[in-house]
């Protein structure tokens, strides 16, 4: 089989892959009133409501999604103007921007749950079974941010 065609592609893969649950998501996230992008910022933030990172601030998330601010900026001011995060400038240092839930935003949480297991019960999605996915995803992922020898 030829090493160049397409359904020989990793990259392919993963790509119709993400494409796929982000299409099989977007009823649940329709219900939540969020895109998915969105919906990875408050992942994120719900994160860090239980344990937050000594800076919560727009350049931390950016590290954690692999976003840029320019990306991060938009999402976050209709997040802010939907009632579910604050920004606040840093005291310390006003080009940061720093981050944190609000009351609406922590109760969002609550209904995530319950949507996405009918989403996955709805797909016949077994979690056990992605967990050997997941863990070769994460070290796709670090090996590919990973500098390059020499």
């Amino acid at each position: 089989m030829d090493d160049l065609a397409l359904d020989r592609q990793l990259c392919f893969k993963l790509y119709a892959a993400s494409r796929q649950v982000i299409r099989a998501y977007k009823p649940m996230l329709d219900g939540l009133q969020l895109t998915y992008p969105q919906y990875l910022v408050m992942l994120v933030l719900w994160e860090w409501d239980e344990a937050a990172p000594p800076q919560p601030t727009v350049k931390a998330l950016g590290e954690r999604l692999l976003l840029d601010s320019g990306t991060l900026t938009p999402l976050l001011k209709r997040l802010q103007a939907a009632g579910l995060v604050e920004r606040r400038r840093s005291a310390v240092d006003e080009r940061e921007m720093h981050l944190c839930l609000s009351a609406q935003g922590r109760e969002l949480r609550r209904r995530v749950p319950v949507l996405k297991q009918q989403l996955l019960c709805e797909h016949g999605v077994d979690t056990r079974q992605l967990e050997p996915l997941r863990a070769q995803l994460d070290a796709l992922l670090q090996r590919l941010a990973e500098p390059l020898p020499g």
